[in-house]
């Protein structure tokens, strides 16, 4: 795994930081490698303003000493505020080292850019409320605000808010690691940028990863439709939500889509091959590679019978929209390579169906998997990949231009295109997650769904 994408708990990241200290390298090297590398994005957006850096107790405080001196020695105008003395060790040296001012209350400050580092990812608890005041007073008398690690009332582990009236922040910088918080709602909704500082950490087992740009490649010279893969999408009593599926499908790297209609669709892409024979004879070919149903089925007994029919053909599958909901444990096969791609309302729904009991959104569609074998894409605005081998994966924020109506429809076309081609149902979430991004990316604002699943097409390329 590409450490630089490893996305850690508190408790992992512990593990990894006492691996380095084990290795040789002090608690105070650490620091002295994450708050250097922290004042050089401070320095880049500071341009010269003056700076207060909020320093805490523990380490994330002594961080806040090492950035404080880097940029003190630059020139920069700086001022510590600090409501409680260092009390480890590593924090102490740091601040000994430090040569500016220090006030310890945050009435004298004032400046441009503030700097939180009061708290970092180890808090589990809300803070005081005179920290809690203190931080938002800072907050309304800085008009930047950077928070290092993690902003300071952030739960690490689940994104949660532990205080209200929490401050916003232009830019957050992650220390050592990724951690959960720096991708998951609310808490990531209040970071504005984020930026990685590396301290050495090194490849930790079972550890999740933030989904990154996939390396794509373009069609070998002796390729054929069919080598690079038929998607069948089974169609239902709505076509217009299986056209856009389709739309997607043909531009996300398969080389050929048919969509099974249930009725003739009163319009379609000159490209898309349309079949109304009964859906059990058609998937019968054994040249299709993947199959997506779902989008446009409805609801009632003869969609039922048509989700059951497409996933006894044994084939690979992406399972969408109405087919979660008619989704039972009975009608899956064993062994069969199987993504389901849940909003948190169908999510909940699968829980339900399969039995599965787990309090937070991230701990169901990881239990959702390993009770049902599927690979589960949670999407939604921080969206998440959950094997049931226990492999998982956060999305990195996308634009939110994306909260149309049919763009869950775009991403399971793309999902599908993509298993088409051979690839598994993990890696095929992840990088149809990151093409449905760049997608929205490169329509700008305000685009439809149409427009979406055209912009496919330019999001392979930017993979290539």
């Amino acid at each position: 795994m590409d450490t630089a994408r490893q996305v850690l708990t508190v408790a992992q990241m512990q593990a990894a930081e006492r691996a380095l200290i084990d290795g040789g390298t002090s608690v105070d090297a650490l620091m002295q490698i994450a708050g250097r590398g922290a004042a050089d994005w401070v320095w880049r957006v500071a341009a010269g303003r003056a700076v207060t850096v909020l320093c805490g107790p523990g380490n994330n405080g002594g961080d806040g000493y090492v950035i404080a001196e880097a940029l003190r020695a630059r020139g920069l105008p700086v001022k510590v505020v600090a409501p409680v003395a260092p009390k480890t060790d590593a924090a102490q040296n740091a601040r000994r080292a430090y040569k500016g001012d220090v006030l310890g209350s945050g009435k004298d400050a004032r400046g441009q850019l503030l700097v939180d580092c009061l708290f970092g990812s180890g808090l589990a608890r809300p803070l005081s409320a005179e920290h809690s005041l203190l931080l938002r007073d800072l907050a309304a008398r800085h008009p930047l605000r950077i928070a290092v690690d993690l902003p300071s009332g952030v739960e690490s582990d689940s994104g949660a808010l532990l205080n209200e009236r929490l401050p916003s922040y232009r830019l957050t910088i992650a220390l050592g690691a990724w951690k959960f918080a720096h991708f998951l709602l609310p808490a990531r909704g209040s970071m504005g940028d984020l930026k990685l500082v590396p301290i050495g950490v090194g490849a930790v087992e079972g550890a999740a990863q933030v989904i990154g740009r996939p390396e794509l490649f373009a069609p070998a010279v002796d390729a054929h439709k069919y080598t690079r893969g038929l998607c069948a999408v089974a169609g239902g009593a709505m076509p217009g939500a299986t056209l856009l599926a389709s739309e997607a499908a043909m531009r996300g790297g398969a080389g050929y889509v048919k969509l099974l209609a249930h009725h003739p669709p009163g319009s379609a892409s000159a490209g898309l091959v349309v079949e109304t024979r009964p859906l059990g004879e058609v998937l019968d070919d054994k040249r299709i590679s993947a199959i997506l149903v779902g989008p446009g089925l409805g609801r009632d007994r003869e969609a039922s019978d048509r989700l059951q029919t497409a996933l006894a053909a044994g084939k690979p599958a992406v399972i969408d929209a109405d087919a979660l909901v008619l989704l039972r444990p009975d009608m899956l096969r064993e062994g069969v390579p199987l993504l389901a791609t849940p909003h948190d309302g169908e999510l909940e729904a699968l829980c339900r169906s399969f039995a599965v009991v787990a309090s937070g959104r991230q701990a169901r569609a990881q239990a959702l998997a390993k009770a049902s074998g599927m690979v589960v894409l949670a999407k939604g605005p921080d969206t998440l990949v959950a094997a049931p081998d226990g492999r998982l994966a956060s999305a990195p924020p996308a634009p939110s231009w994306l909260s149309i109506a049919g763009s869950g429809d775009v991403l399971a076309g793309i999902a599908a295109s993509r298993m088409a081609t051979g690839i598994a149902p993990f890696e095929a979430a992840c990088e149809a997650v990151w093409l449905h991004g760049e997608a929205a990316r490169q329509c700008g604002a305000a685009f439809t769904a149409e427009e979406l699943a055209r912009a496919v097409s330019g999001a392979i390329a930017a993979a290539l």
